[in-house]
């Protein structure tokens, strides 16, 4: 059984300012690009406008390199390999420009004067519609934001040290973030990730220049500050029935449902690539499926 990190939903700005990464201690172990809100990202789901690519490599073995446009702050960059046979089957299949979704691991490479860049290697890359693209943004605008919550939590006590917030109800992994993140980057620019917010929210609005009443710094903000977006947890436990009981009808031969199959039955029951993607990874933190491998899904 596969177990798989939290694909994250984060703007290209929060995710490109990231320049430290917490190695695995072996080649099993996972690594962390640490960003300055204090996510320790090892997947990320990411969407917008695929706007160019390129085979660096040659026919028989290609190395796409690509740009995603996020369409509120910036550009996230990607490569894909000869280890990613099906992300490089489908952007070979995908004409530019175009809406996609993209779930893969994070990297970071550093040149020889010292500058850090992050990049995507993904695992799957699926073309989407405009509205699947909206519903991101307004997850990645609602992450961002509690991020920011819980960091102005974090800092709001003179004992920042994970032992002390874990103390105070956060879990082990927020707490490790957000102390490795104040450690090598010092206390966040609230200003810059509250007007990623504005800029992404407005890019989705009839009225561009619409006054979301968002301040331009926390300072003075009370810690229970929320925003609601997204749907309601039922909506969502009613899509993981529908995705269980597909799991079991696609799974004719015991090897699993294909993910390609799955895909195609899931959008005639009105459930977008980028919702499947959610739920199945909620389902695989439940312990309810697992991957055999990446091309089929298996309810356990």
């Amino acid at each position: 059984m596969n177990a798989r990190e939290t694909a994250w939903r984060l703007f290209s700005s929060e995710l490109n300012s990231a320049t430290y990464e917490i190695k695995g201690v072996d080649e099993k172990s996972p690594s962390y690009v640490v960003t300055k809100l204090g996510a320790m990202v090892n997947r990320v789901l990411i969407a917008g406008v695929l706007t160019e690519k390129e085979n660096v490599g040659s026919d028989d073995e290609p190395m796409w390199r690509g740009r995603i446009q996020d369409l509120a702050t910036g550009n996230f960059f990607i490569n894909v390999g000869r280890y990613q046979p099906e992300a490089a089957a489908a952007i070979a299949d995908i004409d530019t420009p175009a809406f996609v979704a993209v779930v893969g691991k994070v990297r970071t490479y550093t040149t020889d004067d010292e500058r850090v860049f992050v990049s995507i290697r993904p695992e799957r890359i699926v073309k989407i519609n405009e509205e699947t693209r909206t519903q991101w943004i307004l997850d990645a605008a609602r992450s961002t934001w509690d991020r920011l919550i819980m960091m102005k939590k974090a800092t709001s006590a003179e004992d920042i040290s994970e032992k002390a917030l874990i103390g105070r109800g956060f879990n082990e992994r927020d707490a490790k973030g957000i102390v490795t993140a104040l450690d090598r980057y010092g206390r966040p620019d609230s200003t810059t990730y509250l007007k990623s917010v504005q800029t992404a929210l407005r890019t989705i609005l009839p009225d561009k220049n619409i006054d979301l009443g968002l301040p331009e710094d926390m300072s003075d903000m009370p810690d229970e500050i929320d925003i609601e977006f997204g749907s309601s947890g039922s909506n969502n436990a009613e899509i993981e029935d529908i995705i269980l009981a597909l799991l079991e009808e696609l799974d004719t031969d015991g090897k699993g449902a294909p993910r390609d199959e799955l895909e195609r039955r899931a959008e005639s029951d009105g459930i977008s690539s980028m919702e499947l993607e959610e739920i199945s990874n909620a389902l695989m933190d439940k312990g309810l499926v697992y991957e055999p491998n990446l091309r089929y899904l298996k309810r356990i």
